[in-house]
């Protein structure tokens, strides 16, 4: 598959075996979206053929394809052979007379469901419905009340109906809490069929994955074990065909000296020889990655005093609704708290309150309903909002937008920035409103490293970037010297930056001071 002048693959010949989960990886832009579709059917390869089973279970992207239906008719829609019996049975009985040719295809219908274990379909999806936290009184509700969060899991649960020889899933993690992430990866580790998955969730790939087909050097390979084991093997493949190109370049050096020195001689058969293996010898030309890894440093233009933030009494309600009731604390320079726990706790609505008085913070923020919030000495705070879009206005390239945080740097300047997280060239000139989720986030990072913030509150910043971006944010995070208040599902990052937990269940706040993994260790 090529667009344009660009080759995502070519000439690739792979199989998929039932029993194995496979990580399909490569940087945004690679094709891994593209390849996923030509597995599904979706689209068409422009050369070479696909072969696949006639039940394929594939997470559907499209939020709002199914908000005329029931939740729990939408899971079922994941068996579509059953589901277009379904639907004709009932056609058929709701006839006011029924012909005997309706009586027979009533038959081939009742047998249908049968084979498709349609008499239970309707309890078989309420169980991966609730495995996946849409509580039961969702399931006779239509899709299009249902908010973006619980959506996903409902086509999840789709994709997961029936139980399909192979499972196709492009980002399942996305909008889910680390329960849900944590239920998944059981559910796919019991799977038998074969499943391919795009995520960018590292620590989710490791705990799922048997193999990893990894798309770059325009062609896709696959290696075993997870994405870290992945990157090992990758990494050492590529500097066995380093040192052997090396060793051969210092062969061919040394013949072709030899060439030089003896060809106008009397040595003319051994000149020839040598020739002969210098064409023999020409290294192996390596095909240029597609992987490009961003700079992410955090940079303070001073400290804040020892104390970031204190805050008591914090109170914030919807409605009759008590989310936040009392919750204190205080957050000393250099700590690095993780707030976790289920999607709809109170973690951005905690965030957002906090920032009410933030310094420096740019962003719409949520009010009080009580409590006292106080800012430490210097404090300077940068805020990375969930819904980060919003955050950047239309009508302006992504370089006039950056420079009105610093309208003292120099273009160079800017453009050095935009260029550590990728933005090449004229990219910098891109329109705002033409930004992928992923270049989004890239340019926010941008932003936080222009102002030089002591405090950083972000607010799931890992849901567009993918997998060495994150990677670049993890390192910078752990070397910031400031203090971060972070909202993420990406359990890597929790494990290697969070120094203290806060952890909201059922509108109570628990204060761990310590890692995540040493949280983990304490009894329930």
């Amino acid at each position: 598959m090529r667009f344009g002048a660009k080759i995502l693959f070519e000439d690739v010949s792979t199989a998929f075996l039932p029993g194995r989960r496979y990580g399909l990886t490569g940087p945004n832009g690679a094709g891994k979206s593209t390849f996923m579709k030509l597995l599904t059917g979706e689209d068409e390869p422009q050369k070479g053929a696909v072969t696949r089973p006639k039940k394929l279970g594939v997470l559907r992207q499209d939020q709002f394809a199914f908000d005329a239906y029931r939740v729990i008719d939408t899971v079922i829609m994941g068996n579509q052979r059953l589901w277009k019996a379904l639907e004709e049975r009932e056609h058929i009985y709701a006839k006011a007379e029924m012909s005997d040719e309706d009586g027979m295809r009533l038959g081939e219908l009742e047998g249908i469901v049968g084979e498709e274990d349609g008499y239970t379909a309707e309890s078989d999806a309420a169980v991966l419905l609730d495995g996946l936290d849409v509580p039961v009184e969702m399931h006779e509700r239509k899709m299009g009340e249902l908010q973006g969060g619980h959506k996903v899991r409902v086509l999840l649960a789709q994709a997961l109906f029936g139980s399909p020889p192979a499972l196709l899933l492009d980002e399942p993690t996305n909008h889910l809490d680390l329960e849900s992430i944590h239920w998944l990866e059981g559910f796919l580790n019991r799977y038998e069929g074969a499943l391919i998955v795009i995520s960018h969730d590292r620590h989710f790939l490791n705990n799922v994955c048997t193999h990893t087909a990894d798309i770059d050097y325009q062609t896709i390979i696959t290696y075993p074990g997870g994405y870290d084991d992945m990157v090992l093997r990758k990494t050492q493949v590529r500097r066995q065909i380093e040192a052997g190109n090396a060793q051969r370049e210092k062969k061919i050096a040394q013949l072709n000296d030899f060439i030089a020195r003896f060809s106008a001689g009397t040595r003319s058969s051994q000149v020839t020889s040598r020739k002969k293996e210098v064409e023999r010898l020409q290294t192996s030309e390596l095909a240029r990655s597609n992987i490009q890894r961003p700079y992410i440093r955090f940079q303070m233009n001073r400290p804040s005093g020892r104390a970031a933030l204190e805050f008591s009494g914090v109170k914030r309600t919807y409605g009759e609704q008590t989310v936040i009731n009392g919750f204190a604390a205080n957050v000393q320079r250099g700590e690095k708290v993780a707030l976790v726990g289920r999607n709809g706790a109170g973690k951005t609505t905690l965030l957002r309150a906090l920032l009410n008085n933030a310094p420096g913070a740019d962003e719409p923020r949520a009010s009080l309903d009580a409590g006292k919030v106080e800012w430490g000495h210097e404090a300077q705070v940068g805020y990375f909002a969930q819904d980060h879009r919003a955050s950047i206005p239309q009508g302006m390239t992504a370089l006039e937008w950056l420079h009105q945080f610093d309208p003292q740097a120099s273009t160079e300047e800017l453009r050095g920035l935009l260029g550590q997280m990728l933005f090449s060239g004229e990219e910098g000139l891109k329109p705002t409103e033409a930004l992928s989720g992923g270049e989004a986030a890239r340019l926010i990072l941008c932003k936080l490293m222009l102002q030089k913030p002591n405090i950083l509150v972000l607010d799931e910043p890992t849901n567009h970037l993918d997998l060495e971006s994150i990677n670049a944010l993890n390192l910078a995070l752990r070397k910031f010297e400031g203090a971060v208040l972070l909202v993420t599902h990406d359990e890597d990052l929790l494990d290697e930056v969070a120094t203290r937990i806060w952890r909201f269940e059922r509108g109570v706040i628990e204060d761990f001071k310590g890692s995540y993994e040493e949280y983990q260790q304490v009894p329930a």
